[in-house]
């Protein structure tokens, strides 16, 4: 059984965007980018809900994405990806098959095949539908060393409580801290 995990940078006041889609303060380094390494190396398939797919797209396969962080820009454009979304008419990432409807029943499906990781980046409307379903087997939260005020809490829309256990904690040199989570137990809130 295939390890689906979430991850997301986020900030201290908890948000994993801020408004208008803004990521302009996530706090990138050298040791980020070796982290990134890391996760991307134990990882198969990349899930994206689609504005998070339109976003990724529309970095990665540019030649500043390939010139100025090679190593990452390898990984994702040639991992395997899945976009779901009712919207989108088609993918233009290579490597990228698109998925119109019951998200719940194609991940199930995904982590019973052979293979590395699953990862979910970013894509928080895809994260809420699924943080109550049972399938995400590990929330990794970089928090970054600021508040915004405002933005989209990755967990919108979501109507239950859910609980978490600590599994990990990473400490980096710039401030960002890695928490890393399974799922516990959700109830009414």
């Amino acid at each position: 059984m295939r390890t689906l995990y979430v991850f997301n940078l986020i900030t201290l006041d908890g948000y994993f965007e801020g408004a208008n889609h803004d990521i302009s303060w996530h706090n990138v380094d050298d040791e980020f980018r070796e982290f990134a390494v890391e996760q991307l190396n134990e990882t198969s398939t990349l899930l994206f809900g689609r504005l998070t797919y339109e976003l990724m797209a529309s970095f990665w396969p540019t030649p500043d994405a390939i010139k100025n962080d090679p190593i990452v820009a390898a990984q994702m454009n040639s991992t395997e990806k899945v976009a779901f979304s009712g919207t989108m008419a088609k993918t233009g990432w290579n490597n990228t098959r698109l998925v119109k409807e019951n998200a719940e029943l194609e991940i199930s499906k995904m982590k019973k095949e052979d293979g590395g990781n699953i990862g979910i980046l970013g894509s928080g409307k895809l994260v809420a539908s699924l943080a109550r379903t049972g399938l995400i087997d590990e929330y990794r939260f970089m928090v970054n060393p600021v508040a915004i005020g405002r933005g989209t809490s990755m967990f919108d829309g979501m109507n239950e409580r859910m609980k978490l256990n600590l599994i990990d904690v990473r400490k980096f040199k710039s401030g960002n801290v890695l928490l890393c989570y399974s799922p516990g137990t959700t109830g009414r809130i």
